[in-house]
Order: structure tokens, then sequence, then C-alpha cells
């Protein structure tokens, strides 16, 4: 039964649990008895475009429209971006006074951030569409039902009695999130989130599950998850999509959120697993009685 458990972020549906681990296991090896303690919650292949028989109808998945859900999250990230990277034009400068402010715009801005390069540089070429398909997937994670009930379903056949630690990533912070509420007689005793966009109003936080409430002052607060004793939440000051860095005006002080510096690939989730932050999260949380 495994001790960790970790939950992935978007841009994983062309890998499975196998790769996953794969990935992850190097940076935790040295934490766990063997490799079994370390198991992989993969969700990614529900995002993938299914095949289709030749001689059948292809499906048009469409670009993202110029309003709505997603439009409204490539504008954040797109300010986002602009903040922590000069090469970035802001939605409201000067420049763009004659320029459509849509979803093209927001794109075109985009192509020119390190940190959008980075994370796609496998595909530099693609990444409109990557961007474009990266946001589907926060869309349909919380705004369809049934997905969500399936992307959970996967978190649950993987945590076990033993399970002490989850650890997550990206989008994948708000399953583990949603799942550790959902199961508060589940064991574990630490979360590790990493790069998460947990705490962007409106667009996240809002819609969480259970969704937040006010506290005696007014102010929105999310619910505690679960059974953790400890949450540790992680962010790199140029990491984009984790656009609230401190989690503890949204979910109280108990969070303990660290900023670090993952160099020129801030999101990336083995930067993250080999700070010494999220091992000593991860080590505490094994040991936790």
């Amino acid at each position: 039964m495994p001790l960790i458990v970790g939950v992935h972020g978007i841009g994983h549906q062309y890998a499975n649990a196998g790769t996953m681990q794969q990935e992850w296991l190097p940076a935790v090896r040295h934490l766990l008895p063997g490799p079994a303690d370390l198991a992989c919650a993969f969700y990614g292949d529900l995002f993938r475009r299914p095949g289709r028989l030749l001689g059948g109808t292809a499906v048009d998945v469409g670009g993202v429209v110029e309003s709505g859900y997603e439009a409204e999250l490539l504008h954040a990230w797109w300010r986002e971006a602009s903040v922590v990277d000069a090469a970035v034009v802001p939605p409201d400068a000067r420049t763009l006074a004659r320029t459509p402010t849509g979803v093209q715009a927001a794109l075109r801005a985009l192509s020119n951030s390190r940190f959008f390069a980075d994370a796609y540089r496998r595909i530099p070429a693609a990444l409109d569409s990557l961007l474009v398909a990266d946001l589907r997937q926060v869309r349909r994670y919380l705004l369809e039902p049934d997905l969500r009930r399936e992307v959970m379903s996967r978190v649950e056949a993987v945590v076990a009695p033993d399970t002490r630690v989850v650890v997550a990533h990206s989008l994948g912070s708000v399953v583990a999130y949603e799942a550790l509420c959902a199961h508060p007689e589940w064991q574990v005793r630490a979360l590790v989130t990493l790069g998460s966009p947990i705490g962007v109003r409106q667009l996240i936080f809002d819609r969480l599950s259970p969704p937040p409430r006010t506290d005696d002052h007014g102010r929105p607060r999310g619910h505690w998850p679960g059974s953790v004793r400890v949450w540790t939440n992680i962010a790199d000051a140029g990491d984009v999509v984790a656009l609230t860095k401190d989690l503890r005006p949204l979910f109280g002080p108990a969070v303990r959120s660290f900023l670090v510096h993952n160099g020129a690939h801030a999101h990336d989730s083995i930067r993250y697993l080999t700070t010494a932050e999220a091992q000593d999260a991860i080590a505490a949380g094994l040991t936790e009685s």
C-alpha cells in the first residue's frame, strides 16, 4: 500500500500512471522503503481526444471563445505573466490601445513569455494550441460534474489506509484538496501542494467543493482538507499558474506557505519536488505519528 500518493497537473493527457511514477520516483525514492510506496493517481487520459474509426466523423474540439471561463483564465495568466516577465506586454498597455484585447491578443502576448515558452519547450510551434488545451482541462474539471467525479475516483482508487502523504502539482492540487475534503476518514497526515492555482479567486477558489464559507469577519475561508495535519504549499515567484502564492489568507494561518526558486522552469513538477521545502514536508509527513 502506498505511503505517498502523487497527483499530476494539466498537460498529462499523453502519459499514464507508469510514466508518471518513472518521472516522480527518483525525487522521493530515498524517503521510501520501496518503489511501490509511491503510487500515482493518474487522470490525464480523461482529457485525451479519443481515437476514431476510419470512415467515422471527426470531432472538432474548437478553440477558446472570446468570453467565458477559458478566456477569463487566459487573461489572468496574461496579467500575471506581464508582472513577472518584462517581455510580455500587459493587457492594459497603451501599445495595445488599438489592438483587440481578446483571446488572440492574449495568445500573441503570451508567445513572448519565457514561462510559457519553457512550459511547452518540447513543441514551441504549438504553444497556442497547447495553451488552449490546458485551459480547457481546468474549465472541464471545474464545470463538468461527471468528469469531476471521474477524476476524483482516480484518487480514491489509489489512496490506501497506509497512505500518509499526498503530493499534488498544479491542477492536481485542486483535485487532491477536494478528495481529502470528501474523505475525512483517510489517514493522510500531510498535503504538499506544488505550483497550485487553488487560491485564484472566482475562477478556482470560489468554485471549490465544498464551497468556501464566510468567517466571522466576512472573509472567504476554504475548508481544511480532511484529516491532514500539515499542509505545505510551495510556489515559485515566477510561476504564472500559481497566481496566489500565499494561501494563508484563504485557508488559515496553519498552511505553511513557501516561495522557492526553480530557475528557468518555474512550474516544473520535478523542480518543485526536489526543493528542500518539499523534501522536508514529505519526510515529516511520513514520520508523523
